[in-house]
């Protein structure tokens, strides 16, 4: 009976380092490493468009093939990623044994979360943790672990402990409880600002009542003189010397 397992053919890379990685980067390829089950490793490369269009369909379980060999079942081990693009700049694959248990880290998303009615209130989901470690036969590594959120109201945490895993698959944590999948948190209330201190304060006397500077006064330092207004200065006719 033929898989229905996702096949990705590979090239076997001989060369090494980083001048030689970074130059296989430069051509659109990503170098990786396949390890086997007595602990050897195979270095290979592959066409990021072709790992990008797999990676892209979440697949737990693929055939994986170097130089025409015959396919061999893997899941992926570690994935490294650009820190600002997100592109895969190497990949692990492990291979496995389709009649022994493994355990692999399986992607949690969240459904129902326009439904939510907490949502609906202006409340704040957060996604806490997004990937859980699982235990099953090959075969059985779920792509992903779907959990429902459609039913939260504000103040409301969803654990794992309320979380039901696949068929023959079990988490492998120590405490459920203490896993928290989600939270539903009140409204944000935005600040208003504080007003602005007026520049000047206003002299007030001991009425309370705003005392006005006497006529004559001068400006204070910095203050511009009106356009004709006297100076303060003392100063007469400008008939002096011509």
């Amino acid at each position: 009976m033929a898989s229905d397992r996702p096949t990705l053919t590979v090239t076997a890379r001989e060369q090494f380092g980083s001048r030689a990685t970074r130059r296989l980067r430069r051509e659109g390829v990503v170098p990786g490493v396949v390890y086997g089950h007595g602990g050897e490793a195979r270095a290979f490369q592959v066409s990021e468009r072709d790992l990008r269009s797999l990676l892209s369909e979440d697949h737990a379980l693929l055939d994986l093939k170097i130089d025409g060999t015959d396919a061999m079942p893997v899941v992926i081990k570690e994935q490294q990623h650009h820190p600002l693009r997100g592109d895969v700049l190497h990949l692990d694959f492990l291979e496995v044994r389709l009649d022994e248990k493994i355990q692999s880290e399986v992607a949690i998303e969240l459904e129902g979360t326009e439904q939510a009615p907490g949502v609906r209130e202006g409340g704040v989901l957060e996604h806490v943790t997004r990937e859980i470690t699982v235990e099953a036969l090959p075969t059985d590594i779920p792509e992903r672990i779907t959990v429902d959120v459609s039913e939260m109201a504000i103040n409301d945490t969803i654990s794992l402990a309320t979380v039901t895993p696949p068929d023959d698959t079990a988490f492998v944590v120590d405490d459920p409880e203490e896993i928290t999948i989600a939270t539903l948190s009140p409204p944000r209330v935005e600040e208003e600002p504080e007003p602005e201190l007026e520049e000047e304060a206003e002299l007030v006397g001991e009425d309370g009542e705003p005392i006005e500077a006497p006529e004559g006064e001068e400006p204070a330092e910095g203050d511009e003189v009106p356009e004709g207004g006297d100076s303060g200065d003392g100063g007469g006719d400008s008939g002096g010397e011509s």
